[in-house]
């Protein structure tokens, strides 16, 4: 593997991971601490700022951690971290990106109130799912350059 590749391998699929799983671990719990209309206008910036970076980020890592499973042979943590990110990334289209485009154009008021919570709890399970995921796939590279 090339010094860049070992570089971007890391440091990509590390720096998304971090943000993703800071997000769910130290964010999320404040905010839904706040009332319900701030809690929706922090969300929306959130979906709005991370919307921007995170669907090129979360995918160019899944493009290195592939590039690196190969590059290495098949070797068995770089696989299973790829296959763990594909798996979040899956989730992720799946579930988070459409409440994540509800978000963006939700229209608050009391008689949304009950299916705003709703959609929260439910985005809030798979960015749990997901974060753990993106953080594990981490850790099995970083697993791997440390036995290597």
């Amino acid at each position: 593997m090339t010094a860049w590749l070992a570089f971007l391998w890391l440091f990509v699929p590390g720096f998304t991971a971090c943000a993703e799983f800071g997000s769910y671990a130290f964010v999320h719990p404040v905010l839904r601490q706040l009332d319900r209309q701030n809690h929706v206008i922090a969300e929306k910036g959130l979906v709005k700022t991370f919307g921007r970076i995170m669907p090129v980020l979360m995918t160019a890592s899944l493009v290195l951690l592939i590039s690196g499973a190969v590059d290495l042979g098949g070797a068995t943590l770089p696989v299973l971290a790829a296959v763990l990110w594909g798996i979040a990334l899956v989730t992720t289209i799946i579930v988070n990106v459409p409440i994540n485009f509800r978000t963006h154009f939700w229209q608050d008021d009391e008689s949304t109130a009950g299916a705003w919570s709703g959609m929260r709890r439910l985005w809030e399970v798979f960015q749990g799912v997901r974060s753990w995921l993106f953080l594990i796939s981490f850790a099995l590279v970083c697993a791997h350059v440390a036995v290597s």
